[in-house]
């Protein structure tokens, strides 16, 4: 049976129905808000897989070309592998839904949203979010949801749910937000130094429609949902928990209280191996089974103390105090020859960052579902290579993490990026991450600004990321300053702020728990603006302000704007003109249909030159105006002589001297060239010259 719904509020709008597609899937709806259309589907398998010690859950968004009426490029013309935005919306799809899921849930989950149509005011992941609670709710599959999703925007001193394609082009806010009637879980925001206060009432305000949402969405569930497969988890072997927490649990609490991380590590390993050989035997027929049941002993003793340390001794892993940082350092022009390099280190995370200038050709084009094409000129790519963390990695195009994190750092630095008309450099970041103990998107950030400083951008200000921590038993919670990866792995919120020292220009959290309420979000902001703070100083230490200058290494460009209906001229024939110019000069050159000529030179005099060609050329001659000209031609009534750069004018034969000229050829010949003036201009543009007028008169 078909069954449609209308979610109706004063700020949203949208419409599902289940029952009419996809019907051998777990469950399946569509959802249309606008002219944005979504597919969800999700299938969950009935059998665990063996010797897995993780919740497979796998959340896929497929964009499709035809969404926006368009056919694939390329030689194939198939849709290829995710867009980077399609795999961004599908960990924000993840985000919240993970936490809610039973403990202990190990069988495959998929879920699938593929994008059928798009408009560009109603936004697709959006849609895809709210769907895959929807599919999960009435699922079978065991799920502790719904949950809802709105995004926000911030125009005019107001606060907008899910804004408009005009709206989010003025918006000083970009934040996707989810959670359940009752908390938020997951946070993703770009913003315009928004203030911690400007920001937290963002958060609330989506909150409020979210929690309709969520109402909307129970009477769905309520209505048509399938009952929940059975799932009891009896947690970890209690009798061996505490005979291993007698043996060995004071070993491992100390073990923990390193500072070092690889020291930590080796100690908990011998620890482990230790408690393995001893309640285990290789004879014995349930090995795998006892082996399992040991190490996940372990992985909850060790939770377990070190949530105890933070949350009731007040001790951090590494001795540090809950809102201290670890040392940092900050340094510039660390590689030579590049046009700019930021060196970044807190603790055991350090990021390299590589700043590239480029030309306007350089930008990069988005193949995304909108109807008008994307450009970038400002790219952020971060690698997280796996010596970072003592590992052998192989070396693979980007995964999820590692788009996941370039994004929210390219973010951060948006907000401070100077306009095309400012600086016309296409930009490009790359941060390489060399070490890591948590936060490398952060310390990729801090990177980012050492690195734009160093290559002369003019940034508006200085921006600096910090993560943020939570540990939360009942109604008490401690909050945690600069996370490192244990306490980010064993904790409740990975909560990241960075910003300017007047505000806030990009914000992420994921929560591991049910959510989190007003007052966590409030202290867990002004913490991280404190940090800021302190980072912000040990970065203007390495360097004050931006290079007044672009690295030397850098090239060189100059603008000229030019009426649109002169770019003809500029490109001639078959691109005759600007060839010739190229050729001459050594440069490049981008024009726009707008009349914006762009010249990217390796050096200042050529630059110079190649403008000076094209001003020659767009330059309106007017009446008086004297110019060196070439005779190209020769006629019974006159000679006509080209000159600044192309231009073309007659000399009549009576204009050729002051005296009487009996033939053209008595006075010039082809391929002189003579000194012309210009005295008349017709309706149609056509010039005559007079070389008479700048002889000097006979007597």
């Amino acid at each position: 049976m078909v069954k449609k719904y209308r979610y109706s509020s004063e700020n949203y709008e949208f419409e599902v129905e289940i029952g009419k597609v996809a019907k051998q899937a777990s469950a399946a709806a569509t959802l249309r808000a606008g002219d944005s259309m979504v597919l969800v589907t999700v299938v969950g398998s009935d059998e665990e897989r063996e010797g897995i010690d993780f919740f497979p859950l796998s959340v896929e968004v497929q964009e499709k070309q035809y969404a926006v009426g368009r056919i694939p490029g390329g030689y194939i013309k198939r849709e290829g592998r995710p867009t980077d935005e399609a795999t961004l919306t599908a960990r924000m799809m993840d985000r919240p839904l993970r936490p809610l899921f039973p403990e202990g849930y190990k069988k495959d989950v998929q879920i699938v949203s593929t994008i059928l149509a798009a408009d560009e005011n109603y936004d697709t992941g959006i849609l895809s979010m709210i769907g895959s609670s929807i599919v999960l709710g009435i699922s079978p599959i065991p799920f502790n949801g719904p949950t809802g999703s709105v995004s926000v925007g911030y125009v005019d001193d107001k606060y907008i749910i899910n804004p408009k394609s005009d709206e989010k082009k003025v918006s000083k806010l970009d934040l996707t937000l989810s959670g359940t009637k009752d908390a938020i879980m997951m946070v993703e925001a770009g913003a315009l130094e928004l203030t911690e206060t400007q920001m937290l009432e963002a958060i609330l305000f989506g909150h409020e429609e979210i929690k309709k949402i969520c109402e909307f969405l129970q009477t769905i569930i309520d209505e048509i949902g399938q009952e929940k497969n059975e799932f009891h988890y009896e947690g970890v072997d209690k009798v061996l928990y505490t005979e291993i927490d007698d043996n060995f649990g004071q070993r491992i609490k100390e073990a923990l209280q390193t500072v070092d991380k690889k020291t930590r590590d080796d100690a908990l390993d011998e620890i482990q191996n230790e408690i393995i050989e001893k309640y285990t035997d290789e004879d014995d027929e349930n090995i795998e089974e006892k082996l399992k049941s040991v190490n996940e002993v372990f992985e909850e003793l060790e939770k377990t103390i070190v949530r105890k340390l933070i949350s009731v001794d007040k001790v951090r892993s590494d001795g540090r105090k809950m809102h201290e940082i670890r040392p940092l350092s900050a340094e510039v022009a660390y590689v030579p020859k590049v046009h700019g390099s930021g060196l970044f280190t807190r603790g055991q995370t350090q990021v390299l960052n590589i700043a590239t200038l480029g030309s306007p050709s350089d930008v990069q084009y988005i193949d995304g579902l909108t109807d008008e094409e994307v450009k970038k000129r400002y790219i952020h790519h971060y690698n997280f290579p796996g010596y970072s963390v003592g590992e052998i990695g192989r070396f693979r195009t980007p995964g999820r993490r590692e788009i996941g994190h370039g994004r929210l750092a390219e973010r951060a630095l948006e907000a401070v990026i100077p306009s095309e008309e400012e600086f016309p450099y296409v930009i490009r970041l790359v941060s390489e991450v060399l070490e890591s103990n948590g936060s490398s998107s952060m310390a990729s950030v801090c990177g980012s600004t050492l690195s734009l400083m160093d290559a002369g951008v003019p940034i508006k200000a200085p921006v600096a990321g910090i993560a943020m921590g939570l540990i939360k038993e009942g109604d008490d919670f401690a909050i945690l300053t600069d996370i490192q990866g244990l306490e980010d792995h064993l904790g409740d919120m990975d909560f990241k702020v960075a910003g300017t020292k007047d505000g806030i220009t990009a914000l992420q959290m994921d929560i591991k728990i049910d959510g989190i309420n007003r007052a966590i979000l409030e202290e867990a902001l002004e913490d991280a603006k404190d940090a800021r703070m302190r980072i912000l100083d040990v970065i203007l230490e390495a360097i004050p302000a931006p290079r007044p200058e672009v690295s030397p290494n850098a090239p060189r460009i100059f603008t000229i704007q030019v009426k649109p209906e002169k770019v003809r001229e500029v490109i001639g024939s078959g691109g005759k003109t600007i060839n010739k110019i190229i050729d001459e000069t050594g440069v490049k050159i981008d024009i726009t249909d707008e009349g914006l000529i762009t010249i990217t030179s390796s050096d200042t005099e050529s630059g110079k030159r190649a403008i000076e060609i094209i001003e020659s050329i767009v330059e309106e001659p007017e009446i008086g105006d004297v110019y060196l000209g070439k005779v190209v031609k020769i006629m019974n009534f006159g000679a006509f002589v080209q000159f600044a750069n192309g231009k073309e004018g007659l000399v009549h034969i009576s204009k050729l001297d002051h005296k009487r000229v009996e033939k053209v050829e008595d006075v010039v010949k082809e391929g002189d060239e003579i000194m012309v003036k210009i005295i008349e201009i017709d309706d149609k543009g056509r010039i005559n010259l007079s070389r008479k007028d700048v002889l000097p008169k006979g007597e």
